[in-house]
């Protein structure tokens, strides 16, 4: 004791021979005496045992509700911060200077009271500070007021001493000032305890209300039990990521399922971010980028002190080595100092690894955030976006964007801090270097500026391609979403080869530009890792000219400082191409989050009070898409209407009807005067508006389920019956736009607004044909007469039927109200309203129809066709959904994606390469350093020839290094070009059973963010990661060659190391699939989102919408969140054991006899050891992040697999030219499934549709109709029967030598963006004289004069520019012009009125008369001039005979769907 005494109090009077002095009054209370010092160490020994008790402790019950206002820091929290850290620094830095001192003029440590007191007090006081100030709201109240006021109490006695002394010796020293300023400190740590937290949850000041609990109807606190550990976790398991354990041992345990995974805490969540987002630019009004930087500021200066400690702790690398060198050679500056060495080696290097995992973590986790708040203000917007704007951003932009653009700017956060640590830590290099080179330094700073200053112009030539890039790219995937979304229409008319070389010739130009950007960045990654031999050639190189003599300590300090800096040095490439990618793509968002937005407040006044009366009211307006007064798409609009009105539309096609209620919702600019709609809408999309989802869901939107109410919503919509024919019903998943639903595809959008008939004061309908179901009548008119008896009623139809039934009927004309009176009056007053009745008789009142009488139908059987038996029923309720969910990879897949991935066009031949340079390379740096340690110190070589053979040998390594940057490039093009190539033949060679049961969002996530992955992350990275690997078993290797002992630590370390790993990828790989596959859902959401945004904003659903989105980001962010910090997790414990093995061999280079190794060789291996922590950080890094990367080339196969259709042409059994010469028909005993485990859906039909007959198919909804013309184009192959075709049997041809013999014009009339002339003849094969000619037969010759360039004019995406009338006209053109000999019309008039319809059934009859016409008709004249009629029910053809025939048949089929129709002819009359 007497021997530890000495060593601590030193010559001071406190020993035993003096041993009453040590107690009296004076010694314990004066600032200088060695008990005084011993007592302050106890105090903060027992502050610091007690706030690691408070920080390991479960955090109170209001910890939760705390987190959510930490964002909040109040003033006086950030001065005690300041105040407290600023001392415990000073304090903490004199400590450290006196230890020095005593070191460098007694070369020893002994009476360490004064240094040691110091050091303590300042770490204690800095950790006490910031904790209480920073956290001390987090923890529970007791045990943090009661710390603040003991470091109260204790700084007031040491304050109240000092300044006693302090007036009683008359002299002031720097402990008595500190002292007084510890005071200070700990009355604003005592004032922010008691006055600067606030522990209610009270100061959201309401812009924080949950969004999603609002919308959901629940709170979000209530699903807080299944939060991330990470927000109750202490700060020792915060910096140890202990709070992943749970996770990772599940993981271990079992295979990691969506519902296994935490949620983000409540500060990290989508809604939380954007609502902070919201909140500053509302009152900033600044800049995105401020904004982002105001909302994120707290975190990113945390994230970079944690850069600067790490940056510090690694430059003390090479001071360590040269303190090892001279101690190896008997050079100890005190007694113990080897010792010393070797713990202070081992604690850097973990100081060194726990920052530099918070600096990462934390920047991973900013990113996320900006991320989440991006695709969310993104979507946001989208929901907003005027007419105008829409034209500009596609909808495979807008996509690009959330899928794309959002996701490089949230990688950015993590590269953010090396952008200047890297330039620190190049400055301190050079500081070292200056210390061990002297001027030859100069030569150093040179090459490095004339690196940075060559690498100036490649920057720019990277950031302009990487423009060209995304814009290539935005085209590519408008022209592939276009595509994937008409994949139908496509293989109809047997476009897809067509359009698969657009898309291919697009792909071509976006090569060109990653191709470019790709070079660049090759030619940066071989300058930067080239950079540190041309900085060694030119020091060395001074060092000669200059005479600075070489020796072991100053050439491996150089060495040293030179590898701990290359990694950061390589990253640069990585660093600018990431800069340039996120302002690219940050530049496209705020430009898109700068568009115009519709300003629907003009016109829907807000009125949330459902009392109040509904009224809507033009005056005077001139309204116009396009914003142009001169050019108005509506003229002279007055109108106004009160509550209770009933009001049908009707015109031409072209003539207004659609813009009128566009204009009402408010989606029309005005020009001209004013329009004002007061009350809630309801509103049926002209053009079927389906979620992917269940009926139900579709039905209600949003509402809570009433099940009285839904009941009586789904039986007036007549959809009791179709729900039967369903195999589960109204829970029954639809498809991708409601492909599965037969022709009833608008069905579920009108009960909307019937269902919340209570809540809407407007409902606007479009209702263009009825089909012949037994009560599709009745449904109208209880919408209209009953249900909605007290409400708004605007319906646009081309019915004249429904018309009686209203109040008033707008006939619209040439973009204006032509006239406005009840039907009777408008009748009587107006010829072109009788022009448009009579043309309505004449093709409803043929002689044939005639011969019905009304009389006949009320005596008519009022039994309905649907026979859905029991044993079907059964069977249908055991089968699967049609949606299924996203398959994932499972397990450990291996090389497996590696190997996919580099066996693409000789990839291997080109990594083997790259890797082969890469290994010459290392090989080349070892022997340089070899070279240099052998010979250094040896007098019979020369500097010359040490410094040549040096450079000779790095230069042939770096040409190696030029030959492996060219390798990765041609492996990236040549892999990615395979790699599309597959996949894009894959989707438009898969069957239409592929595309009804995937999500849109599903093949787009593959197409655009998974893409871009591997065109611009995969290559470099696989390079990267071998590299990296490479690097650290190099030094791993140096290490035990040199200090073979070492193995015996760094063999039990690598088994540790590997089983480490294991476990982390049991969890980490299901993580990264488990993103993959919810990345998809963010699509699929706003895809839909997108197609239904008038929908949703009719019913002003936004916010429930965004919630939703909000909801998804989350579920996408969280399996991101806990994979990076899972990636930390795991490099901090191999970090662990890296400084372990370092430590080891440093132990072993002190403790073995001097001599036993060479100074020479003792510097290598340090200064490979002291890179190993930052050469297994860069592998581990590249691996995680590779490992990430290659799931994306997973998703990619998933979808280059896709089974096939039928071969496009069999050489073998081509058809004749010229067939079908005849055009007959035979289908025998067809029989057809949708998928091998659902039921048949057409059950065994036989007949012949004999050459040149027109025929007619009808029968109720769901019967099969479609599904026969399906079958005709085989979309649907046959489970059975067949069908034979001018004698040829059509499952033996290629379905491309089919499908483009046949013409049809489809039930969904759709356009493609280009031009009018594009629309028409895609494959240009018709001339301008043609194209004319039939766009007069089509109606539309004069509209399209109307544009300015004629065939030229621009069509725009989804042919919104056109009315669906005018849409519907152009797929008629297309039929024309094919003149095929088979013609198939699937409900093809169904958007066009009755005097349109009339021209071109004539016209048809006209141009088809030879031909055979196969019509599915909803509209019972639209058949009656049929040769023959076939009417299916259930799947069967119960009836094909003449028309007549079967209308005298008082129980046929086709004669009651006549007399139900006749009935509704007689009401309009």
């Amino acid at each position: 004791m007497d021997h530890l005494w000495t060593v601590f109090c030193g010559g001071s009077n406190c020993s035993r021979s003096h041993e009453s002095s040590c107690v009296d009054l004076i010694s314990v209370t004066h600032p200088s005496s060695c008990i005084n010092h011993a007592l302050i160490m106890c105090f903060d020994f027992v502050l610091l045992v007690m706030l690691l008790f408070t920080t390991m402790s479960k955090n109170s019950s209001k910890s939760s509700q705390v987190s959510a206002s930490f964002r909040n820091i109040s003033r006086l929290q950030i001065v005690s911060a300041i105040i407290n850290g600023l001392l415990g620094l000073v304090c903490l830095s004199f400590g450290v200077w006196i230890l020095e001192e005593k070191l460098r003029e007694n070369r020893t440590f002994v009476s360490v009271h004064w240094w040691m007191m110091f050091i303590f007090h300042g770490l204690s006081w800095l950790f006490l500070g910031l904790t209480l100030s920073l956290w001390g709201k987090r923890f529970s109240r007791s045990p943090v007021r009661l710390l603040s006021i003991l470091g109260f109490f204790v700084a007031g006695i040491t304050c109240g001493l000092s300044i006693c002394t302090a007036i009683l010796e008359n002299k002031v020293s720097i402990k008595m000032i500190l002292d007084v300023l510890y005071f200070t400190g700990s009355v604003f740590l005592l004032l922010c305890t008691y006055k600067g937290f606030r522990y209610e949850d009270g100061d959201r000041n309401g812009v924080y209300d949950p969004l999603l609990g609002s919308a959901n109807g629940e709170s979000k606190t209530s699903s807080g039990s299944h939060v991330t550990g990470f927000a109750r976790a202490s700060i020792l398991s915060k910096y140890t990521f202990w709070w992943l354990n749970p996770l990772m041992k599940r993981g271990r345990e079992k295979t990691l399922e969506d519902e296994d995974i935490p949620k983000l805490r409540e500060d990290d969540r989508a809604e939380s971010c954007y609502l902070l987002y919201t909140e500053i630019l509302n009152r900033k009004r600044q800049s995105i980028l401020k904004v982002i930087l105001l909302c994120h500021w707290k975190e990113i200066f945390l994230s970079g002190f944690f850069a600067l400690l790490k940056v510090l702790t690694i430059s003390a690398g090479p001071l360590l080595l040269k303190a090892f060198i001279k101690v190896t050679e008997g050079d100890d500056s005190f007694e113990y100092e080897r010792y010393v060495l070797v713990v202070t080696l081992f604690v850097t290097k973990i100081l060194e690894s726990v920052s530099q995992r918070q600096w990462y973590f934390r920047s991973r986790l900013i990113g996320l955030k900006v991320r989440s708040l991006l695709t969310a203000a993104i979507y946001q917007k989208q929901l907003r976006l005027s007419n105008s704007a829409k034209m500009m951003h596609s909808s495979g932009e807008i996509m690009n964007f959330v899928t794309v653009d959002a996701y490089r700017i949230g990688e950015f956060p993590f590269w953010f801090h090396q952008i200047w640590t890297t330039s620190l830590q190049l400055c301190l290099a050079i500081a070292i270097l200056f210390q061990a080179v002297g001027l030859a330094t100069i030569a150093s700073m040179t090459v490095i500026i004339l690196t940075v200053l060559c690498n100036t112009p490649l920057a720019k030539l990277q950031h302009k391609f990487q423009t060209k890039l995304m814009v290539a790219q935005d085209g590519r995937l408008k022209a592939m979403s276009e595509a994937l979304v008409n994949m139908r229409v496509l293989k109809l008319y047997a476009w897809e080869t067509h359009f698969r070389h657009v898309i291919e010739n697009l792909r071509l130009v976006e090569e060109k530009w990653l191709s470019a950007v790709q070079l660049r960045r090759a030619y940066n990654t071989f300058l930067f890792w080239g950079s540190p031999l041309l900085v060694s050639a030119a020091t060395f190189g001074a060092c000669y000219v200059l005479g600075v003599p070489l020796s072991s300590s100053n050439v491996f300090t150089f060495v040293a400082t030179l590898r701990l800096v290359q990694d950061p040095v390589r990253s640069i490439p990585e660093i600018i191409g990431v800069f340039i990618q996120a302002k690219v793509a940050f530049v496209r968002i705020v430009r898109f989050l700068d568009a115009p937005e519709l300003e629907t407040e003009n016109v829907r006044v807000k009125s949330w009070n459902t009392d109040v009366t509904c009224e809507i009211s033009f005056k005077s307006a001139n309204l116009s898409w396009d914003e142009n007064p001169s050019k108005p798409t509506l003229r002279n609009i007055s109108l106004s209407v009160k509550a209770g009105d009933k009001i049908a539309i009707c015109g031409e096609v072209g003539s207004g009807k659609s813009t009128l209620l566009a204009s009402v919702l408010g989606e029309v600019p005005i020009t001209e005067g004013t329009v004002q709609v007061q009350g809630t809408i309801a509103y049926v999309s002209q053009t079927a508006w389906i979620q992917t989802g269940s009926i139900r869901e579709n039905i209600l939107f949003g509402s809570a389920l009433d099940d009285e109410r839904y009941q009586d919503t789904v039986r007036r919509c007549s959809l009791i019956k179709d729900l039967e024919l369903l195999p589960y019903g109204d829970l029954t998943e639809i498809g991708e736009r409601g492909v599965n639903l037969s022709g009833v595809l608008w069905m579920p959008t009108p009960p909307r607004a019937c269902l919340m008939c209570e809540h809407f004061q407007l409902y606007m309908l479009y209702i263009y044909y009825i089909s012949c179901i037994a009560s599709s009548y009745e449904a109208p008119q209880e919408y209209v007469m009953e249900a909605l008896s007290s409400k708004i009623v605007l319906l646009v139809t081309h019915q004249v039927d429904f018309l009686p039934a209203f109040d008033s009927v707008l006939l619209m004309s040439d973009a204006e109200i032509l006239q406005a009176a009840p039907y009777s009056q408008l009748l009587a007053s107006s010829q072109e309203f009788q022009e448009l009745v009579n043309a309505h008789k004449e093709t409803a009142g043929s002689e044939r129809l005639s011969q019905v009488t009304a009389s006949r139908f009320r005596e008519a059987s009022s039994k309905e066709i649907y026979k859905a038996s029991a044993e079907r029923k059964e069977k249908n309720l055991g089968s699967d959904q049609l949606i299924k969910k996203e398959e994932r990879e499972v397990g450990d897949t291996g090389f497996k994606p590696y190997i996919l991935y580099l066996k693409q066009n000789k990839g291997f031949v080109f990594f083997s390469m790259a890797a082969l340079c890469h290994l010459t390379f290392i090989i080349g740096q070892i022997s340089q350093n070899s070279w240099m340690a052998a010979n250094v110190d040896d007098p019979n070589v020369s500097s010359l020839r040490l410094i040549v053979v040096y450079l000779i040998i790095g230069v042939v390594a770096s040409l190696f290094l030029l030959v492996r940057s060219i390798s990765t490039v041609v492996l990236n093009m040549e892999s990615s070009r395979a790699l599309f190539s597959q996949l894009l033949i894959s989707l438009f060679r898969a069957p239409m059973s592929f595309y009804d049961s995937t999500p849109l969002g599903r093949i787009l996530s593959r197409v655009s963010s998974d893409l871009s992955i591997v065109d611009l992350d995969v290559p470099f990275n696989l390079i990267f990661t071998f590299g990296s690997t490479s690097n650290c078993y190099s030094s791993l290797i140096v290490l035990a060659v040199i200090t073979w002992q070492v193995l015996f630590v760094s063999i039990p370390m690598i088994f540790l190391a590997i089983q480490l790993q294991r476990y982390y990828f049991s969890s980490a790989k299901e993580l990264m699939r488990i993103n993959g596959t919810t990345k998809s859902f963010v699509a699929n959401h706003l895809a839909e989102s997108v197609a239904g945004v008038v929908t949703i904003r009719a019913f002003r659903q936004e916010n429930r919408f965004f919630a939703k989105n909000l909801e998804l980001i989350d579920i996408n962010g969280t399996p991101f969140f806990h994979y990076f910090s899972a990636n930390e997790w795991l490099i901090q414990r191999l970090e662990t054991l890296s400084a372990t093995v370092l430590a080891f061999a440093g132990l072993c280079m002190v403790l073995l006899p001097t001599g036993t190794f060479t100074s020479g060789f003792i510097g290598m291996a340090l200064s490979y050891g002291l890179s190993l922590n930052a050469s297994l950080v860069f592998s581990i890094n590249n691996q995680c992040m590779l490992a990430n990367y290659i799931v994306s080339v997973e998703r990619l196969d998933q979808y280059m697999h896709i089974p096939s259709e039928a071969p496009e042409v069999i050489e073998q059994n081509r058809p004749p030219i010229n067939w079908p010469t005849e055009g007959k028909v035979e289908i025998k005993n067809l029989q057809v499934k949708y998928r091998s485990d659902a039921p048949l859906v057409l059950r065994g039909i036989s007949c012949t549709f004999e050459g040149g007959h027109k025929i007619g198919i009808v029968g109720r909804t769901g019967s099969g109709k479609t599904t026969l013309t399906a079958a005709l184009f085989r979309l649907v192959e046959p489970a059975g029967g067949k069908i034979i075709v001018d004698g040829i049997n059509i499952s033996t041809i290629g379905i491309h030598d089919l499908r483009s013999q046949i013409g049809i014009i489809p039930q969904d009339p759709t356009l493609f963006t280009g031009t009018v002339r594009y629309n028409l003849d895609p494959l240009g094969q018709h001339t301008e004289q043609e194209l004319w000619e039939i766009l007069g037969k089509c109606q539309l010759k004069e509209a399209v004069q109307e544009k300015e360039v004629g065939l030229d004019s621009p069509v725009v995406e989804d042919g919104s520019n056109w009315s669906m009338g005018q849409r519907q006209l152009f797929c008629l053109g297309r039929a024309l012009l094919r003149r095929s000999k088979i013609l198939v019309l699937d409900e093809a008039t169904a958007s066009i009125d009755n005097a349109t319809d009339m021209i071109l059934q004539k016209t048809i009859r006209t141009e088809f008369a030879d031909c055979t016409v196969i019509t599915v008709a909803h509209r019972i004249p639209t058949v009656m001039d049929c040769t023959m009629v076939l009417a299916i029910s259930d799947g069967e053809a119960v009836e094909y005979d003449e028309p007549m025939t079967l209308m005298k048949n008082e129980d046929s089929l086709f004669g009651q769907l006549v007399k139900e129709y006749w009935s509704r002819h007689n009401s309009a009359e």
